[in-house]
Formats: structure tokens, C-alpha cells, sequence
């Protein structure tokens, strides 16, 4: 892969990490300021919770990601390295899963509280976006483990 390519990919990596920054520094805490004058806090502070907490693995996860792209770089892309990259980035997702199914109850009651669906289903999303992302990591990392069964058997019958 032409290093051009993976400069851009990991500008992208960065690039998706702002908008996450931004919305932990300023969005969270102005839509919990409007929510809490509207909905109790036991309602409220798990979906906060959650979603705070769900940054650490997101962070995570773009490293993971940032790494494996730096393995293409240096042309090691086919090692243990790489495999582990996709593991950390695998059980992330499911963690951000996790968190979300966790508070999909109380965004329940949110929804239905304010008869708005669609917030429940931004919720659903979240967990079947990161499921998705969950899945495919697990068949890239099985993918590339085998490959590399497969280089180190031919590495040792030449």
C-alpha cells in the first residue's frame, strides 16, 4: 500500500476523534444542563455515564486503529502485532456495545417520556453499529491469523 494511502487514512483516524473530543467537552454537558431540568436524574445519569465511559474504548480503539496502520507503514502488516490490534479493537466495540445496551433502558423511558422513538433508536444504532464493527474485526483478525499460519508453514518448508 503507497504510504500516500495510509497518510490519509490516518488523518481520517484523527479526524474522526474531534468531533468526539468536542462533543464530551461541550455537547454532553449542555444537553444533560437542558435534560436535567426536564427528566430525573436516575434516569439521566446512566445515559451520561455511559456515554462517557464509551469514550475511553472509542479513544482506544482509534489507537488501535492509528498502530495497525503504522504495521502497514513499516511493511509488517502480517504479524502477531497486527492480529493483537484487531483483538483490542474487537473487544472495544463490544464494550461500547455493552455500555449502550446497559443505558438502552433509561433512553427508553427518555423516548417515551418526551414520545420521541427516534432517540431510542440512536441508541439502537450505536449497538448495532459497534456490534458490526465487533463481527468484522473478529473475521479480519481470523483472517489474518491464518494468513499467517500460512506464511510461517511456507517460511519453514523453503
Amino acid at each position: 500500500m503507497e504510504r500516500g494511502t495510509t497518510l490519509f487514512l490516518k488523518l481520517t483516524v484523527f479526524l474522526i476523534g474531534i468531533p468526539v473530543v468536542a462533543a464530551c467537552l461541550f455537547g454532553l454537558p449542555s444537553i444533560a444542563k437542558e435534560a436535567a431540568e426536564h427528566y430525573p436524574a436516575y434516569w439521566l445519569y446512566p445515559v451520561l455515564i455511559a456515554m462517557y465511559m464509551s469514550a475511553v474504548p472509542f479513544f482506544f480503539a482509534l489507537y488501535q486503529a492509528f498502530r495497525l496502520l503504522t504495521y502497514i507503514d513499516k511493511n509488517v502488516a502480517f504479524s502477531e502485532l497486527s492480529v493483537k490490534a484487531l483483538k483490542h479493537i474487537k473487544y472495544c466495540a463490544i464494550a461500547i456495545g455493552l455500555l449502550y445496551a446497559a443505558a438502552a433502558p433509561f433512553l427508553f423511558l427518555i423516548a417515551d417520556e418526551d414520545d420521541a422513538p427516534g432517540l431510542f433508536a440512536i441508541g439502537l444504532v450505536v449497538i448495532f453499529a459497534s456490534t458490526v464493527i465487533a463481527v468484522f474485526a473478529a473475521v479480519l483478525q481470523k483472517l489474518l491469523k491464518h494468513a499467517i499460519d500460512i506464511k510461517s508453514e511456507n517460511d519453514l518448508t523453503i
